[in-house]
């Protein structure tokens, strides 16, 4: 189903299992949740999940597992890129300059975009009110790939390689620009590894996956989780579908 979708949000978070490192995985595309464990945090995951045919808008951080994916229909999650402008502002000097100055941008295009996501301006006309606050941006961050703060300087060098997806939900209907579903969906992930320390075994990992990827879609379809589980199993025992 993830893959076959027009969109999907990714995101992954450190696990353990056993004595290995493992990372809990996650994609949400509209009616569904899946999660995955894995002993690894590279791109062959993220493959995997989203399959070689998947073509929608994939929305993501910034991380390096996702580089694979084509930028112009990936979107770079603003929330993520929020932090690192505060993080920017707070090394004082020219950093602090430009940081100031791309968090006002930002506040500005979120602005427009709560009213298009709220129904009181049309996409179109975000669209053309996007124009200047790309541009300045940009600006912003070339201006901060030379500002002699090497931190500052490395981000947004990194961050101009994939100029075109802060951009891409501009243009897809259903698009969002932060990554907030998928960082919500494994919020569960998160504090039952604090709880739990992660699983023992492979097999551990299996049914931890299952059960999250169960529990959370029916959650998002609205669907009763104990009485969707006891006709499951009630089925099971019965030889039933």
């Amino acid at each position: 189903y993830v893959q076959a979708q027009v969109s999907a949000h990714l995101d992954e978070t450190g696990w353990r299992e056993g004595k290995k490192r493992a990372w809990l995985w996650v994609a949400v595309p509209t009616w569904v949740t899946v999660f995955v464990v894995r002993l690894s945090r590279g791109g062959a995951v993220a493959r995997e999940l989203l399959g070689e045919a998947f073509a929608g808008m994939l929305v993501t951080d910034r991380w390096s597992a996702y580089h694979w994916y084509p930028v112009r229909w990936r979107q770079l999650c603003w929330a993520h890129l929020l932090r690192d402008i505060e993080a920017m502002s707070g090394r004082g000097g020219p950093s602090q300059v430009i940081g100031e100055a791309l968090k006002r941008q930002a506040q500005q295009m979120f602005h427009w975009w709560h009213r298009v996501r709220d129904g009181t301006r049309k996409r179109s006309s975000f669209r053309s009110y996007r124009s200047p606050v790309r541009r300045e941006v940009e600006r912003l961050l070339e201006a901060g790939s030379m500002c002699g703060v090497p931190k500052t300087e490395g981000m947004c060098r990194e961050i101009l390689k994939r100029r075109q997806g802060l951009w891409t939900f501009v243009h897809l209907e259903g698009g969002e620009p932060t990554n907030n579903t998928a960082e919500r969906a494994i919020r569960p992930g998160v504090l039952g590894r604090k709880g739990s320390c992660g699983t023992h075994s492979a097999q551990g990992s299996r049914f931890v996956e299952s059960m999250m990827t169960v529990v959370a879609t029916l959650l998002q379809q609205q669907r009763n989780v104990l009485d969707s589980l006891t006709s499951a199993c009630e089925a099971a025992r019965r030889d039933e579908p």
